[in-house]
């Protein structure tokens, strides 16, 4: 259909393709990443693939990012905003065992499909900047990625327990399991002790933590991440054990109740295990031991009952010479501290259970104000450390708890048996994966040289075709089952070696993949010097909640181990970053089981791409997200039929009405304050209540009237915006032509609503100017019907409040 072609009622099938040719013929979308004036870079959180096609939630979250970008260009900016696809990764391979294909043959395919749905939704998307983690020519520079860690020292290997899933084979993130399950395919968890990969996450923990402080992030995501890295100052405290040369390190914020620790706890895998347990005691310490190997890590954490056995041996208290029974127990873990805890039942919850189910002594060391030493503590411990004192603690007795975590450490660092030391919660992360889809992890295994790290030149590594991808139950990668492909000579000696056979975790895939998005076509570097310069960091970066932890934690570590290397100078990724809500359909979770699944391309093909835009972003709040009901989008389909029909009606002949300019001026001001905070719904809200205002009364409106509309209208319905402004007259795109702008002076009311009573009942409401007088007012009140019917005579008096009140007593 040709340009002139374009029937009158508006009918987004013709409209839509149009502009989408249009915007490709012209570059509208592509980025000036050279040469930019004022560069801003827009990211959306990029997709992962599914098989399934592109959801609502999808499509929700990449709007609101859109219209973010667009509007941004629209304030001047050259904006930059990329898409890509996260395809490396357990969902795309169980997907293709579940439908018997390869995921190296169906993860293209699943591309070429979101895609063509990405560019129906008309996204003002770069795609000349596209990437996709499955290529070798992105994860290339993944595999850099992980050998600039190893070369800063921060990539090791060791024997680690982690969650094992039996069903998918392959190690789980803590995140990835729910109450002892698998999140994915529900079944029960186990713990492994398996060679992995990590990084040092976990030395960047002060870092990560401190710039918190800074970002123009929300309050929320920021506590989340502090939550997770955890920062706990404390002291590391020595227990020697009584008849053994050996002494047991626990970590503890409260020193002051060291008075009060009656046993100690080791975690099942701490190394002193074996030697403490008595030969008494030794089988069943190797059952516990070994059914704790069983259970996965979470469950673990979060398990209310308390088990556990006594080895058999004692530790001394360092405060009162006491000892005191040393146990395992499943609760304690050894990533986390020392391996080992000191336990005052008396003053934490937990450990007054376990003492409680194992009759072990529970003694009080803190009071309230209301208590002294020999105040029993009843059923439950006494945590209230805001208003406690010390009691039976020899010389620290009667002092506040904050005072006696200072003054008991240093009185144990002079016995030589504490360290005050600031701990962190986050630990080291893991990246190994024993499944097929993903970047090889690019080392060499040599008998005489070691753990190689393969050449940079010799990048990449390549993810070899092989049918028999399915992993099995052994812990070891699919890979290595291939000796053709991990025998390799040796870098550095040329003797025969192997290759590592785990590939790296899909996190590390994102972790990086906005410092790509600028030099996606580069094929030399991973990125280039005076592109980063010129975009990084990022602007605006918006995305879920489910994300709001990890992979942004994971991006800003991998940001500051690049900085530290040299090769970018900022150690932040996102300058801002917002989270979306969630769209539900009907009250409802959407699922497949229920039926309740929203097909974004059903609706753009029934109401076209921007009404199904608009109405996303009308359903509520973005941050928070909104309720989906069929008959709502009809609400905003007839706004846009409305603005289609008022630029078809437009007429220049004398001037804009005053009243409808004034309320334009307010909507520019309101429509401009509520995008820039993702307020999209109140805008769309303002947008819909100034077009009634322009067609009150089905009165014919003035082009100028509308003009700044469309303009507002644009970043939510950009191929409507496009048309309309063409048919207003305009060669160039609407999103070149700036955002209104409101003149103060319009925004201040002229005229006010008088209510005008008679003997102080209300007969009639006035719309009056501002500064009306007495007499105007009481004038136009009496050509009122309803007022004059009551006034036969002249007024004994009249009250006159200005703006406000007439009052005509009679």
């Amino acid at each position: 259909m040709s340009e002139t072609d374009v029937p009158t009622p508006y009918v987004p099938a013709a409209v839509e393709p149009k502009w989408q040719s249009r915007w490709a013929e012209r570059g509208t979308n592509a980025a000036k990443l050279d040469a930019p004036t004022r560069p801003f870079y827009a990211l959306m959180m990029f997709p992962y693939p599914s098989a399934e096609g592109l959801h609502v939630g999808n499509l929700f979250a990449f709007t609101g990012s859109d219209i973010s970008a667009r509007f941004h260009r629209l304030l001047g900016h050259d904006v930059f905003q990329p898409l890509g696809f996260d395809a490396f990764g357990i969902h795309s391979e169980n997907y293709a065992l579940k439908v018997g294909a390869h995921p190296m043959e169906l993860t293209p395919k699943n591309v070429a499909n979101f895609t063509r749905q990405l560019g129906r939704a008309g996204f003002m998307v770069d795609w000349n900047q596209k990437v996709d983690t499955s290529r070798a020519d992105y994860y290339k520079w993944t595999q850099w990625v992980f050998l600039q860690l190893h070369k800063q020292g921060l990539a090791y290997k060791k024997a680690a327990a982690v969650n094992w899933c039996p069903t998918d084979k392959t190690v789980l993130a803590n995140e990835q399991v729910e109450n002892g399950v698998c999140e994915r395919c529900g079944t029960a968890v186990e713990q492994r002790f398996l060679e992995q990969w990590f990084f040092r996450i976990s030395e960047y923990a002060p870092r990560l933590l401190a710039n918190l402080d800074w970002l123009d992030w929300s309050p929320v995501t920021r506590q989340a991440q502090r939550n997770w890295i955890g920062k706990s100052e404390g002291a590391e405290l020595t227990f020697d054990i009584a008849a053994h040369d050996a002494s047991v390190t626990v970590f503890t914020t409260r020193a002051d109740t060291i008075y009060g620790a009656t046993y100690l706890v080791l975690a099942p895998e701490h190394p002193l295990v074996g030697a403490l347990t008595t030969d008494a005691q030794r089988d069943v310490v190797t059952q516990y031991v070994d059914a704790t190997k069983k259970q996965d890590l979470i469950s673990r954490k979060s398990s209310k009952e308390k088990t556990g056995v006594f080895t058999g041996s004692y530790a001394i208290n360092p405060a009162t010479g006491a000892q005191i029974p040393v146990w395992i127990a499943d609760y304690v873990l050894m990533e986390y501290g020392t391996g080992a805890i000191m336990a005052v039942p008396g003053h934490d919850e937990r450990d007054f259970e376990f003492a409680q189910g194992f009759n072990l002594p529970i003694v009080r060391v803190v009071a309230g104000p209301d208590d002294h030493a020999d105040t029993p503590l009843g059923d439950a411990a006494f945590t209230d450390d805001d208003h406690g004192r010390l009691v039976n603690s020899g010389e620290f007795d009667g002092l506040a708890v904050q005072e006696a975590k200072r003054t008991v450490t240093t009185w144990l660092e002079g016995k030589q048996h504490a360290k005050a030391v600031t701990n962190y919660r986050l630990h080291d992360w893991c990246i190994s994966r024993q499944r097929y889809w993903g970047p090889p992890i690019p080392i060499i295994y040599c008998d005489d040289c070691g753990a190689v790290p393969v050449p940079e030149s010799q990048l990449p590594v390549e993810l070899p075709f092989i049918s028999d991808f399915k992993p099995d139950d052994s812990g070891i990668s699919p890979l290595a089952r291939h000796e053709e492909w991990y025998r390799v000579p040796c870098p550095t000696c040329r003797k025969p070696a192997r290759r590592e056979t785990d590939v790296s975790d899909t996190f590390l895939d994102s972790a990086w993949y906005f410092l790509r998005y600028p030099s996606a076509n580069h094929s030399n570097v991973p990125f280039d010097a005076a592109r980063t310069k010129t975009w990084l960091p990022v602007n605006s970066y918006i995305g879920g909640n489910e994300h709001a932890v990890l992979h942004l934690l994971y991006s800003r570590f991998i940001t500051m181990v690049l900085k530290d290397g040299g090769f970018i100078d900022f150690e932040e990724p996102f300058t801002r970053f917002r989270a979306h809500g969630m769209i539900i359909r009907e009250g409802a979770k959407m699922s497949k089981s229920k039926g309740n699944v929203i097909n974004p391309d059903v609706y753009m093909e029934e109401w076209g791409a921007d009404a199904f835009r608009m109405y996303l972003m009308f359903l509520g709040p973005y941050e928070e997200g909104g309720d989906f009901r069929d008959q709502g989008i009809s609400g905003v389909r007839r706004f846009l039929d409305r603005l289609w029909s008022s630029v078809r009606d437009a007429g220049t002949e004398g001037t804009p009405d005053a009243e409808v300019l004034r309320k334009l001026h307010r909507t520019i001001k309101k429509v401009g304050e509520d995008t820039a905070n993702l307020a999209y719904n109140t805008a769309i809200a303002a947008m819909m209540e100034y077009m009634n205002a322009v067609r009150r009364g089905e009165r014919a409106p003035h082009r100028d009237e509308l003009l700044p509309l469309v303009q507002l209208v644009a970043p939510f319905a950009p191929h409507l915006a496009e048309e309309c402004w063409e048919q207003l007259g305009h060669s160039g795109s609407v999103f070149d032509a700036g955002w209104p702008v409101f003149d103060a002076a319009m925004l201040v009311d002229n005229t006010v609503d008088l209510v005008v009573q008679v003997n102080g009942k209300v007969r009639s409401k006035l719309h009056v100017p501002v500064d009306i007088t007495q007499d105007a007012a009481l004038a136009l009140a009496m050509q009122e019907e309803g007022v004059a019917k009551f006034v036969t005579d002249t007024p004994k008096k009249v009250i006159f409040v200005p703006k406000r009140l007439l009052n005509i007593v009679v």
